[in-house]
C-alpha cells in the first residue's frame, strides 16, 4: 500500500501544480490548451509507439482485455439504464449521453504515471496495452451516446469510424502493434527522438488535468454529479477487478487493469460535450469532482486489490 501511496503523491503534486498555474494565470488559456494538443497529438503518441514497438506481449494475456472491456461494456450499459427523475426530457436526454461517456472514458495518464511509477518500464508497457484496449471502445460508446441522446445543435452527425481512424492515439497504437510484429523496433536516432518526446508526456499530461479542473464547478456539483462520480469511481474498478480474479489474470495484469479503471473519467470528454450536443456543463462536473475524489477513492481501490493478493 505505500509504494501506491508514494506513486499517487507525484501524480497529485504535478495536478495541482497545474490547477494552481492555472488559477494565477502564470500560463495563460490559449498556451494551455496549445500544451494539451502537444501532448495528445505528439507526446502522448510518441510514448505509445515508443513502448508497443518494443515490447514483449508475453505477459499481456487477453484476459486483460477482457476484463476492461467488460467492465466498460457493463458501466455503459448501466449509465444507459440511468433515469433523471424530475428533468423535463430534452434535458434529461443529454444527460444520459453525459453520463455513459463519463462511465466508460478514463484518465491515461494518471494512469501510466502511477503504473509506471509502481511496476517500470513493465508497468509503462502493460499500461499501454491498457490504452491499445480502452481508448478505441470509449470513444465509440461516447460518440455513439451523445449523439443518440444529444439536444438539437445544428451540428453535423460524426461518422464514427473516421473519427477513430483520425484519433491519434489509435494510430499510434496501430503503428506500435505493426512495428512489434515485423520486429522493427525503433534504434538508434529514430529511438532517441521517440525516448525524448515520450518523455515530456507525463509531465505535462498531469499539469494540463490539472488546469483543467474547474474548483468552481466542484463546488456546484448537485446530487446527479456526485452519485455518478461515486458509482464510476468505486464500480468501474470493482467489476474490472472481478472479472480478472474470475479470469485468473497475473498480479502485476490484474493490478494495471484495476489502477486503469480506478482513474476519473477523462478530461476531453467536456470538449466531446460540447461539440456533440451532450450535456457540457454535467461532463465538467463530473469531471472535476471525480478528479478530486479520485485522490481518495484510488488508495481504497488499491488497497481492496492487496486483499485479493493476501
Amino acid at each position: 500500500m505505500i509504494p501506491f501511496v508514494q506513486a499517487l503523491v507525484p501524480v497529485v503534486i504535478l495536478v495541482m501544480m497545474g490547477w494552481l498555474l492555472a488559477a494565477r494565470s502564470f500560463i495563460p488559456e490559449d498556451g494551455w490548451r496549445a500544451m494539451e494538443r502537444l501532448t495528445y497529438f505528439i507526446f502522448f503518441p510518441a510514448l505509445i509507439v515508443q513502448l508497443l514497438a518494443k515490447a514483449s506481449f508475453d505477459t499481456a494475456p487477453l484476459g486483460m482485455a477482457v476484463a476492461l472491456v467488460g467492465a466498460q461494456l457493463v458501466f455503459g450499459l448501466i449509465g444507459l439504464a440511468s433515469r433523471q427523475t424530475g428533468d423535463k426530457a430534452q434535458t434529461a436526454s443529454p444527460r444520459k449521453g453525459s453520463i455513459i461517456q463519463s462511465n466508460v472514458r478514463w484518465n491515461t495518464f494518471i494512469g501510466l504515471s502511477i503504473g509506471g511509477t509502481l511496476f517500470g518500464e513493465e508497468g509503462l508497457v502493460l499500461m499501454a496495452f491498457a490504452a491499445a484496449v480502452l481508448t478505441p471502445v470509449a470513444n465509440v460508446i461516447s460518440v455513439w451516446a451523445l449523439t443518440r441522446y444529444a439536444a438539437p445543435n445544428g451540428k453535423p452527425k460524426p461518422h464514427i469510424a473516421m473519427d477513430l481512424l483520425r484519433n491519434p492515439l489509435i494510430i499510434a497504437c496501430a503503428m506500435g502493434f505493426a512495428l512489434n510484429m515485423l520486429g522493427l523496433a525503433p534504434t538508434g536516432m529514430v529511438e532517441e527522438t521517440l525516448n525524448i518526446l515520450g518523455g515530456a508526456t507525463l509531465a505535462l499530461g498531469l499539469l494540463v488535468l490539472g488546469a483543467a479542473v474547474d474548483v468552481d464547478a466542484f463546488k456546484r456539483a448537485g446530487k446527479t454529479t456526485m452519485i455518478w462520480s461515486v458509482i464510476r469511481l468505486t464500480g468501474f474498478p470493482v467489476v474490472t477487478l472481478g472479472i480478472g480474479l474470475a479470469l485468473d489474470l497475473a498480479p502485476i495484469n490484474l493490478a494495471i487493469v484495476t489502477i486503469a479503471a480506478a482513474t476519473p473519467t477523462a478530461s476531453s470528454g467536456y470538449i466531446l460535450s460540447r461539440q456533440l450536443g451532450g450535456d457540457a456543463t454535467l461532463s465538467a462536473n463530473l469531471i472535476a469532482v471525480q478528479t478530486v475524489l479520485s485522490m481518495l477513492t484510488m488508495p481504497a481501490i488499491y488497497a481492496l486489490f492487496l486483499l485479493t493478493q493476501s
